[in-house]
């Protein structure tokens, strides 16, 4: 969907970085009001980067799911509570097993109201001791977006049974499933 089409019906985007874009992807593919769910890559310098160039974390890109929502069902907020609860925010450059600056956790906002939400919820997750370190999340504005290679795209649902998604994805998928039940779409109950 492009931008303009987004933005005329009411959709809006965010884009968020929380390790392996796999998980990401999968766990947001479970919820009510998410429209769609897509892997990619940003916050580097490269122009048009492949998966091997990201991977090598010479770039500075994240590997990233860019997720169009529909407001009237779900918030920027509701979606930063996933987020917040499906990772670890407080490891620098690191999610589990998978190391590198390609794996941070980063909220990269579309606008000035994402971005205030994203560093006024951070900030409050902080002050209440939520996690036992400080919080490292990035919060940077969206520059350039580059899409994923077509077959990281619903790589979970597709490849459900390949150890890494059965070791690593699965327990975040189950997790947004139990703790968030009364926000998955009808399909994934």
């Amino acid at each position: 969907m492009e931008l303009q089409d987004q933005e005329n019906s009411g959709l809006k985007r965010a884009t968020l970085g929380a390790g392996c874009f796999w998980c990401v992807e999968a766990v947001f593919q479970q919820v009510e009001g998410i429209v769609s769910v897509e892997s990619g890559y940003t916050g580097g310098k490269v122009k048009n980067p492949t998966y091997r160039e990201v991977c090598s974390g010479l770039t500075g890109h994240a590997e990233v799911a860019r997720i169009t929502y529909n407001p009237e069902v779900i918030s920027f907020e509701d979606i930063l509570e996933i987020f917040w609860k499906t990772h670890d925010p407080t490891t620098l450059n690191k999610q589990g097993a998978d190391v590198g600056t390609q794996y941070r956790s980063a909220i990269f906002y579309h606008d000035d109201e994402q971005k205030a939400i994203a560093e006024k919820y951070k900030q409050e997750l902080d002050q209440a001791k939520i996690f036992d370190d400080p919080i490292v999340t990035e919060i940077s504005p969206l520059k350039e977006y580059y899409k994923a290679e077509d077959y990281h795209q619903n790589y979970y649902n597709q490849n459900s049974a390949q150890p890494y998604c059965s070791y690593v994805v699965r327990p975040k998928v189950e997790k947004v499933r139990r703790l968030f039940t009364d926000r998955l779409k009808e399909q994934t109950k």
